[in-house]
């Protein structure tokens, strides 16, 4: 029975109502994707090439650069092809490939997030055994764990959906393949996916939230302590960048999370928006935020242009 087989592909979601606006928004994604790839890549050369830069805090930024950097790239081209070219269909594999890399390098970019605050904390609260702890060797041991941490919790997500029927149904929420969107459109039970996909966005996602929330209130308690005003807030400022990084990663995951657990009566603009918003944003963001925050690569960028 061809219903209770694997689908050959799966189509990709436009904007409704838009479908004659597929080039221009084409170019508006292409636009964002430029400028991501181009302030990610600023910041890796940068930080590369500054020997002032060779500390903890921007060897996590690298990292951060090139996740974004994988991430946006693992979504982008193949949604500029099918705005451009017309290209809906998706196969099966390439859909749970891109789904394996979008959900482990999100757990990553948390993962580094977390270590980013860490950072901030034992910078503020033990200056004095800052460079003990945070030393190259322990910052590069941290973003080969961020890595092995994506690919440990998220690669059973598309093992637990091969397996599944798919009805007759292909059309996706999103631009490209996410577990949630995927889930939905299989003909049978999905509670160990659904039960395993929500635990492993918990003990990742959930506790590196917790952890940084955390964190903050130790920084915030040690800022307190400190007597002038000027001096808490000249402390505090070293936080602003990562508190910025950390928002602009956060809230469209939850955002994203919420349209895929509660909005499946929503417009399907919302899902198309909410995931385009996910992928770009923080991408986009990140160089933006630091390029301000930090004047080492505001001199380095006004040198380069």
């Amino acid at each position: 029975n061809s219903s209770d087989l694997s689908p050959p592909s799966f189509l990709l979601a436009s904007i409704p109502g838009l479908e004659a606006a597929h080039f221009w928004l084409a170019m508006l994604l292409c636009s964002l994707y430029v400028v991501a790839v181009t302030g990610n890549c600023a910041v890796l050369f940068i930080v590369r090439t500054e020997p002032s830069l060779h500390a903890p805090m921007y060897f996590f930024l690298c990292m951060l650069a090139a996740i974004d950097l994988a991430l946006s790239t693992a979504t982008v081209p193949r949604v500029l092809s099918f705005y451009w070219f017309n290209t809906r269909e998706i196969g099966f594999s390439a859909c749970l490939v891109q789904m394996f890399f979008i959900h482990t390098l999100s757990a990553a970019e948390s993962t580094v997030l977390l270590a980013m605050a860490v950072d901030r904390y034992v910078a503020i609260c033990h200056p004095l055994r800052h460079a003990a702890v945070l030393t190259n060797a322990a910052t590069a041991k941290i973003g080969l764990v961020a890595v092995a941490r994506g690919v440990v919790f998220f690669l059973p997500l598309p093992l637990l959906l091969l397996p599944l029927p798919f009805c007759s149904s292909r059309l996706l929420s999103h631009s490209f393949c996410l577990h949630q969107d995927v889930m939905n459109l299989a003909c049978a039970n999905t509670t160990p996916s659904v039960v395993y996909g929500l635990t492993a966005i918990l003990l990742v996602m959930g506790l590196d939230a917790i952890l940084i929330c955390l964190s903050y209130i130790l920084i915030l308690k040690a800022v307190l302590r400190l007597a002038a005003w000027k001096e808490r807030l000249k402390v505090f400022s070293t936080c602003i960048a990562h508190i910025c990084v950390v928002l602009a990663f956060y809230v469209p995951l939850i955002g994203l999370s919420v349209v895929h657990r509660f909005g499946r009566d929503l417009a399907p603009l919302v899902h198309v928006i909410m995931g385009n918003i996910y992928i770009l944003v923080p991408a986009v963001l990140n160089p933006i935020i630091y390029g301000v925050r930090t004047k080492q690569i505001q001199r380095r960028i006004l040198n380069l242009i």
